[in-house]
C-alpha cells in the first residue's frame, strides 16, 4: 500500500529498534556461553543473526503492506521471542552438560525446534499481511470464525484423555509426536465474533434497567449472551480442567462487552459470575469429586503448596514450590544469564519459563520482561482507539486484553497469586500453537493500526485509484443560504 508523500511511518525507527533487540538478544546468548561451557564458543551469535533475518524480512513486508503500522511492536515481541530461544538454548547446554553428552548444535535440541516454530509463525504473519489488507475483512467471516473457535475450544474435551491431557489439563490433540493445542487459536477466532456481534447488538446491550449506587445495570433479557459464554467458560472449567482458560475466554467477552458499551455494569455482572461459577465448582469437588475434583485439587494445592501431602504427589505443588524457590533465589538482580539452576524447575521449558528465568535475570530483569508485554498491550489498546471503525476497535482491544489476560493468568499461577493454570508465557515457552497463534495475534494488531495510523485522504483521484491528494479545504468554497 503506497504512501502519502511528506508523513513519517515509523519505519527506519522500527529497524534500528528491531537490531537493537537482536544485540540484546546476542549479549544474553554470550553471557550463556560463556557461564555454562566457560568460554565463548564461534557461534554464540548464530541464533541472533538468524533471528534477526527473520524479523528484518517481515519489517520489510510491513513496510510495503502495512506502512503505517505501529513501529513498536515487532521490535518487542522480537526481543522477547529472541530472549526465550536464548534461554531454551541455555536449557539445552546444561542438560547436555548434566548428562555428559556432546554439545548440541544450534538447531539441534528444544532451542532449535523453537527457532523453527519461529521461522513458521513470523511467515504466517507474514502472510496475514499480505492476504488481508482491510481489517474490515474479517467481519464478513465472524459467523463462520465463532463456529471454528467453538469447534476448536471443545475438540481437547470430547478426545479421549490419553488424546488431549497434559499435567491433568485437557487442551491439546496428540497424535503421536506432534502435539497441538487449539484454544490458542479459537481466541482468535473468538475474538473477531465477538467483535462483530457486539457491534451488531451494541444499542440494545447499552439500554439500562435500573441505576443502583450510580451504575446502569442492563435488562435481565440482555443477559442470555453473557450467560450464553458463562456456560461454555464453565463447561472449560470443568470437562478441559483449566482454570486459566475458561477465565480467558470469559474475560475476553466480558471485556470486549464493556468497551462496546462502556457499561461498568457488565464488568460487575461478568466478575461476580465467574467467580460465582468458579466458588461453586470447588464445592462441588469437595462434595462429589467427579468432573469437578481437578480444579478442587489445584485450588486446595494452590492455598497450601507447602503442605507435604500435596508436595509429593504426582501433578502436585512441586513445581510451584521450586518455582517461587529459583524467584526467591534470583533476588534482585539474578545469578547471570547461565549462571542458576532453572533445571530444577519442572516444566521450566513451558509453564514455568517465567520462573526459571527470574532466577537468573531477577526482579529487576523480570520487570522488564513484564514491561515489555504491557508495552505491546498498551500499543494495541492505542491502535484500538485510533482506527475509525467500530469492528477495529473492538478486535484490538480484545486482542490486547486477550494478550493481557495470558500473562496475568501464567505470572499469577507461578507466583502463587492465584491457582496453577497450564497457560504458556507468550513468545517465550517452548511450542508453536502458542507462538504462531500470537504472531498472528501481532499480525492484525499491525494491520489494524496501520489503517488507524493512516493520514486521512481524499478525492475522486484517490478512490479511484490514483495519487492520492490531501483533502480539499472548505474556507474558500461557495456557500449558499436556503431559506425554509
Amino acid at each position: 500500500m503506497p504512501r502519502v508523500q511528506g508523513t513519517r511511518t515509523g519505519r527506519n525507527a522500527e529497524l534500528g529498534l528491531l537490531l537493537f533487540a537482536m544485540v540484546i538478544v546476542a549479549i544474553f546468548g554470550a553471557t550463556v556461553e560463556a557461564n555454562q561451557l566457560d568460554k565463548l564458543g564461534p557461534s554464540f551469535w548464530v541464533p541472533a543473526v538468524l533471528l534477526g533475518v527473520l524479523f528484518v524480512g517481515l519489517h520489510f513486508v510491513v513496510r510495503f503492506t502495512a506502512p503505517y503500522a505501529d513501529p513498536v511492536l515487532i521490535p518487542t515481541v522480537a526481543l522477547i521471542n529472541g530472549l526465550g530461544v536464548g534461554f531454551l538454548r541455555r536449557l539445552d547446554l546444561a542438560r547436555a552438560i548434566a548428562r555428559k553428552e556432546a554439545i548440541p548444535g544450534i538447531f539441534a535440541g528444544t532451542s532449535g525446534r523453537q527457532l523453527m516454530w519461529t521461522l513458521i509463525a513470523v511467515i504466517l504473519a507474514a502472510v496475514l499481511l499480505l492476504v488481508v489488507r482491510d481489517h474490515k475483512v474479517v467481519s464478513r467471516y465472524a459467523y463462520t470464525l465463532g463456529l471454528v473457535g467453538i469447534v476448536l475450544v471443545m475438540i481437547p474435551a470430547v478426545l479421549p484423555a490419553r488424546f488431549s491431557e497434559i499435567n491433568g489439563a485437557r487442551l491439546w490433540i496428540k497424535l503421536g509426536g506432534f502435539s497441538i493445542q487449539p484454544g490458542e487459536f479459537a481466541k482468535l477466532a473468538l475474538v473477531s465474533f465477538f467483535a462483530y456481534y457486539l457491534v451488531r447488538k451494541r444499542e440494545v446491550l447499552s439500554l439500562a434497567s435500573r441505576r443502583v449506587l450510580g451504575i446502569d445495570f442492563p435488562r435481565g433479557r440482555d443477559l442470555g449472551p453473557v450467560v450464553t459464554v458463562w456456560l461454555l467458560s464453565l463447561l472449560v472449567l470443568v470437562f478441559e480442567k483449566d482454570l486459566g482458560t475458561a477465565l480467558l475466554y470469559f474475560g475476553l467477552f466480558v471485556v470486549t462487552l464493556y468497551v462496546a458499551t462502556e457499561r461498568a455494569s457488565w464488568l460487575i455482572i461478568g466478575l461476580v459470575m465467574f467467580f460465582g461459577g468458579v466458588y461453586v465448582a470447588y464445592l462441588l469437588g469437595a462434595a462429589i469429586g467427579g468432573p469437578f475434583a481437578n480444579f478442587y485439587d489445584r485450588a486446595s494445592v494452590w492455598l497450601d503448596p507447602f503442605n507435604p501431602v500435596f508436595y509429593n504427589r504426582v501433578g502436585g505443588s512441586g513445581q510451584l514450590v521450586q518455582g517461587l524457590l529459583g524467584l526467591g533465589t534470583g533476588g534482585l538482580f539474578g545469578t547471570g544469564p547461565g549462571a542458576g539452576s532453572p533445571g530444577q524447575v519442572p516444566e521450566v521449558r513451558t509453564d514455568f519459563i517465567f520462573a526459571g528465568m527470574g532466577e537468573e535475570i531477577g526482579l529487576f530483569g523480570l520487570s522488564a520482561l513484564l514491561v515489555c508485554y504491557l508495552l505491546i498491550v498498551e500499543r494495541g489498546l492505542r491502535a484500538g482507539l485510533a482506527v475509525r471503525d467500530s469492528f477495529g476497535k473492538l478486535v484490538a482491544g480484545g486482542l490486547a486484553f486477550t494478550l493481557g489476560l495470558q500473562v496475568f493468568v501464567i505470572v499469577g499461577g507461578i507466583t502463587g497469586l492465584i491457582p496453577l493454570t497450564g497457560q504458556t508465557t507468550p513468545f517465550l515457552s517452548a511450542g508453536g500453537s502458542s507462538l504462531m497463534a500470537n504472531w498472528l495475534l501481532v499480525a492484525m494488531l499491525l494491520r489494524i493500526s496501520d489503517a488507524g495510523r493512516r493520514p486521512a485522504t481524499g478525492g475522486p483521484a484517490a478512490q479511484a485509484g490514483g495519487p492520492k491528494q490531501p483533502p480539499a479545504q472548505l474556507h474558500g468554497a461557495m456557500t449558499e443560504v436556503i431559506k425554509p
